[in-house]
């Protein structure tokens, strides 16, 4: 079998639009969140815009941005947390808080802190970080929502740098071994850490093998920014019985705005002046494929 696995689009056109658009919407309020602080992590919430638009668009239920701690709500954790910039991107849009807020980001007396608090900042379903810790949380929260029965999805986004801790494949061989198929897990494959390109540091090599030993259902999207293939990917994995998924996203860091992926290795973190904001949000404004 190809470790390139195809998927079949499940939306129908007005939804792809609505996706595509809220999309767009996270990568736009991205970037005016880190140009108001002047530099940020900019790279690696990008390229999680799109999996964020097909989570909080579609997929994920009993969402209330009124009562963000609803007993029952599927919910989200960040483990990759210095992508909190999109997760605030894409909460703004759902009303959880207001928009006037994206440009305290990070700022004293702010809500929204550098990495995702679950303290501090409304819809947070878990304070993350320390790289490795937020899957382990993501775990027992699929082990809690089975012993509650309250038929909630758990999703946990994880970062390829990230997938470099012991932590992750720790916490992956349990979960491979306790049959939570309410756990939906997705890798940011955007090729690129900190300070340089994942294979060069510490390379992760074939991926798919990897989890499907540590007993997970594999997909692994070609394209893991578009839209379609996301969402074919998320309803594949709800049919899963037993085992939880491990959704592989080959993504591009900083996608969506030409001068930050150009800017591999060196867009981890990087200022955004407002010079460069305007260029960025007409860009995003004026991409007709939304992906």
């Amino acid at each position: 079998m190809s470790n390139k696995e195809s998927t079949t689009p499940a939306t129908n056109n007005k939804e792809l639009k609505k996706l595509k658009d809220l999309a767009k919407k996270i990568r736009i309020n991205t970037v005016i969140e880190i140009n108001s602080i002047g530099q940020g992590h900019i790279g690696g919430s990008l390229s999680i815009a799109d999996v964020l638009a097909v989570l909080y668009g579609k997929h994920m239920k009993n969402l209330d941005p009124a009562h963000p701690n609803k007993e029952g709500r599927d919910r989200l954790v960040c483990s990759k947390g210095h992508a909190g910039p999109a997760v605030y991107a894409a909460l703004a849009e759902l009303g959880y808080f207001p928009k006037s807020e994206l440009t305290t980001l990070n700022k004293n007396g702010s809500i929204l802190p550098s990495h995702c608090d679950m303290n501090k900042t409304p819809g947070i379903d878990m304070t993350a970080g320390s790289l490795g810790q937020g899957f382990s949380a993501a775990i027992g929260m699929a082990i809690g929502s089975k012993l509650n029965n309250d038929d909630a999805t758990i999703y946990c986004i994880i970062g390829d740098g990230e997938s470099q801790e012991g932590q992750i494949w720790e916490a992956g061989m349990y979960a491979g071994n306790s049959n939570l198929n309410n756990l939906i897990v997705f890798t940011d494959y955007n090729k690129y850490q900190l300070d340089d390109e994942v294979a060069k540091i510490n390379d992760l090599s074939n991926l798919v093998a990897k989890w499907k030993s540590f007993n997970f259902n594999v997909i692994n999207v070609e394209d893991g920014n578009d839209i379609e293939q996301i969402d074919a990917a998320i309803t594949k994995a709800k049919t899963s019985k037993h085992k939880p998924t491990m959704i592989i996203l080959n993504t591009i860091k900083g996608k969506g705005v030409k001068f930050v992926e150009d800017a591999k290795p060196k867009n981890h973190s990087m200022p955004i002046d407002d010079e460069h904001m305007k260029i960025a949000i007409e860009e995003i404004k004026n991409d007709k494929g939304g992906k």
